[in-house]
């Protein structure tokens, strides 16, 4: 059986480019690049070079990419290395009730030490709203982090918005924070992003997310900033975070980076057109089925519909023996047989929530897979409803 792949926003598969460049550092030029002699010394420049590479995909400086083992790492840092950055006191720190469990668990922690957690609603489309965060900015206020766009209904938010509110809350007083932090894991290779322009301090990424390898992401750290390191040993990534570096990993994100840069207007404009295309056929299709998140303001390649009458989890497993492979969420909370809180932030009632499917398209994706989708999807709607105990309206 042929399988259909539409989850890329739980991994992508790595581009064979990317294996190729990575190749020769998992086996000939295999030097730690903390070494003098000339085998550390290539395996120093192919990092400087990734660097390169990753900063130009957001438009940063070489020196401000800081490489972590992921998104979960690149979101502690940034949170907690700023939180350890200001002597004891009453803090706090602004979110959304939307983020990834990897902001969420973070600040869970936090608050156990004492910080001030602010949760920001979102609207029925998943959006924050900027006058929420002018709003709660107090003179405590050290760091403020709304993710870049949503991992499991895609919506993204008025980052660049938010970064002018805070800027100016800044000037007016005269204070060098609150510290502005976006998790760009979803968007980072996907969507134009110059952290200039978005007005963030910090940014996450993941090379997972754009065809890289597994166990390597980025923090972007704006020139300037000062953070605490919570890695302690040597002096590798400018003192900041200490482990002999992965190198055919940072290897293949330079390279995963560079692509993604090369191809990103032609690949938004591809996977748009086969998300609206799904999109439609799902909504006129299916009776009592919604699309979940911002119809305009959304990722690309995202698509969360909700299937009145089903569980999510039982259209997942139908989809998956017929070879076609999706998810209800996030992947990190697959696990988890509760209704999203993402879902359940945009107002859904618990059923609604639990009936929602994720479909995420990619680099790979073909038109003839979505139809095909769409076709198997079909008579498992019909036969789950038939033996459902929830009605459909």
């Amino acid at each position: 059986m042929r399988r259909i792949y539409l989850d890329y926003a739980a991994t992508t598969p790595i581009d064979p480019r990317v294996l190729k460049t990575m190749t020769p550092y998992l086996r000939s030029v295999f030097g730690n690049p903390s070494s003098l002699h000339y085998e550390g010394i290539q395996a120093k420049n192919a990092i400087e070079q990734a660097r390169q590479k990753v900063a130009q995909l957001i438009a940063a400086k070489p020196e401000e990419i800081i490489f972590t083992s992921g998104g979960t790492e690149s979101n502690n840092f940034a949170l907690k290395g700023i939180f350890y950055q200001f002597p004891r006191g009453e803090y706090q720190i602004i979110t959304s009730s939307i983020e990834h469990h990897a902001i969420l668990e973070p600040c869970k922690f936090l608050e156990s030490l004492g910080c001030k957690v602010i949760y920001l609603p979102v609207d029925k489309d998943g959006l924050v709203n900027p006058e929420d965060v002018r709003k709660n900015l107090t003179s405590q206020t050290i760091l403020v982090s709304i993710m870049h766009a949503n991992n499991e209904m895609g919506a993204i938010q008025p980052i660049e918005e938010i970064g002018k509110i805070i800027s100016e809350f800044k000037q007016k007083n005269n204070k060098s924070y609150p510290y502005f932090h976006t998790d760009a894991v979803q968007t980072a290779g996907h969507l134009p992003i110059n952290v200039n322009d978005l007005g963030v301090d910090l940014l996450s990424m993941s090379a997972h997310k754009l065809y890289g390898p597994k166990g390597i992401g980025a923090l972007y750290l704006k020139k300037g900033v000062k953070i605490k390191p919570f890695m302690h040993g040597g002096e590798q990534e400018n003192n900041l975070r200490a482990s002999t570096e992965n190198v055919p990993a940072i290897v293949g994100f330079g390279k995963a980076a560079e692509l993604a840069k090369e191809n990103l207007e032609k690949e938004m404009k591809y996977l748009t057109g086969l998300r609206d295309d799904l999109i439609n056929q799902l909504l006129n299709k299916i009776k009592n089925s919604q699309l979940n998140g911002h119809s305009v303001k959304r990722l690309p390649n995202n698509i969360n519909v909700s299937i009145g009458g089903i569980e999510g989890e039982a259209m997942l497993v139908s989809l998956d023996l017929k070879g076609i492979a999706c998810s209800t969420g996030s992947a990190c909370s697959s696990n988890i047989l509760k209704p999203s809180h993402v879902m359940m932030a945009l107002g859904l009632e618990p059923e609604i929530a639990h009936g929602s499917l994720r479909f995420t398209l990619g680099r790979f994706t073909r038109k003839s897979e979505i139809d095909l989708t769409v076709k198997n999807l079909l008579p498992i709607v019909e036969r789950l409803r038939k033996i459902s105990p929830l009605k459909v309206i």
